[in-house]
């Protein structure tokens, strides 16, 4: 019999007994899901020639060149005006729906499926925080993202208290929605319109298939063994998902600066100069002015920002280092928002950030935000709505199908 040392023990047991950084997950879910709403929502006037029949890159050039890589668009699986304004609405509705938490999982699975049509339609239009947040849409589908600050948190807890009382709070949401979906991606495939590469269309059908047995085992199990078993794999799952969300975030930084320390601009401390005199990158014309107007400024932000991004992977071994690096780099971002006219990228990139915050400081966050909310009602003459304490702090029970 092979003996397992007690601190690999203790890890097995923590990968597997529980779904590690559930505030950290919850901020990555709230972060991404209203930075792809606030895209959506101020490009709407513009939403034909971006990613509609109208725009430059027509639909013949699309799908020739969706064709030769394979990748995944719900746009091309029917052609006409109707039917790009519906992925766009439904692109909208999932996206504020992600942000509350309402129905986490599927949720999560259909923002993926908006994110990846509408720029997989249209691969010319964006930056940098189109990619990331392309593949964080993906991530975020292997994650149990709603276990706190979300509806389906406050939901887990009605059941919780029904439960305690003797009652029962039968799922009626969750199999009608995926009772819906499923026959529409039945459809579809029966069609033969889930085209591109295999894994998306494969990780659909799990995840689909996936609630049903989560769904069954939950209902007529006659042990806790199966449910057991099923909490283990999305665990382990939620967890793999979210060390691959931190090395993404490593990598990021780590290839943006060691190529910036390759180029000439940023050896001799003169790069950010440059970018702030660019039309294109100048919204605020005089901050950009007084900001490149000191030599002295313009060297430190150049060198700082290429040995924050360069430290940062090795900060992550000290939490004092990295919580300073990560304010910078939070801080940073910030101001690329502002004056370099770039906001969606840095809500992104912030997005991203979020999963290294520490637990206390979210905690803390979640207080404030509860005490916020109870002064609100009771300045507008309603009672709270439950208890100010935050409820985020205690895990939701599983309940129907998963968050």
């Amino acid at each position: 019999m092979i003996r397992l040392a007690p601190s690999v023990s203790r890890g097995i047991g923590r990968v597997t007994e529980a779904a590690l950084g559930p505030h950290q997950s919850a901020v990555i879910r709230i972060g991404f899901s209203v930075t792809w709403l606030l895209f959506l929502l101020r490009e709407f006037p513009h939403r034909q020639e971006l990613y509609g029949p109208d725009g430059p890159w027509s639909r013949p050039l699309a799908q020739q060149l969706i064709s030769d890589n394979g990748a995944f668009t719900a746009l091309m699986w029917f052609g006409g005006r109707f039917w790009f304004e519906t992925v766009y609405a439904l692109a909208v509705l999932v996206s504020l729906l992600l942000a509350l938490g309402w129905r986490t999982r599927t949720m999560s699975v259909l923002f993926m499926v908006g994110v990846l049509s509408l720029q997989n339609r249209s691969v010319f239009v964006g930056d940098g925080g189109d990619n990331v947040l392309h593949l964080m849409s993906i991530y975020l589908v292997f994650t149990r993202c709603g276990q706190v600050w979300s509806l389906d948190a406050r939901r887990a807890a009605r059941v919780r208290a029904a439960r305690a009382r003797g009652e029962r709070m039968p799922d009626r949401a969750g199999p009608v929605l995926w009772g819906v979906l499923g026959l529409f991606l039945a459809a579809v495939t029966a069609a033969g319109r889930l085209e591109g590469e295999w894994f998306v269309p494969a990780l659909l059908w799990t995840v689909w298939l996936g609630q049903a047995l989560w769904w069954a085992v939950g209902r007529w199990a006659r042990s806790a063994q199966p449910r057991l078993l099923l909490d283990v794999v999305a665990d382990v799952v939620h967890n793999g998902a979210l060390f691959v969300i931190m090395a993404e975030a490593c990598l990021i930084y780590a290839t943006a600066g060691w190529y910036k320390i390759q180029g000439s601009r940023w050896q001799d401390g003169t790069a950010v100069h440059y970018p702030l005199h660019l039309d294109y990158f100048s919204p605020w014309p005089a901050l950009a002015g007084l900001l490149s107007a000191s030599g002295t400024l313009v060297m430190i932000v150049t060198y700082g920002t290429v040995l924050v991004q360069v430290a940062f992977p090795f900060a992550l071994f000290n939490r004092r280092v990295k919580n300073v690096l990560l304010a910078a780099m939070m801080a940073e971002h910030a101001v690329i928002a502002v004056v370099l006219g770039l906001p969606f990228f840095s809500l992104a990139m912030i997005a991203t950030d979020a999963v290294f915050l520490p637990t206390s400081f979210l905690r803390r966050l979640g207080r404030w935000a509860s005490r916020a909310r109870a002064r609100l009602s009771r300045s507008g003459g309603r009672a709270p709505a439950g208890d100010p304490r935050a409820p985020e702090d205690t895990e939701p029970a599983h309940v129907g199908f998963p968050a």
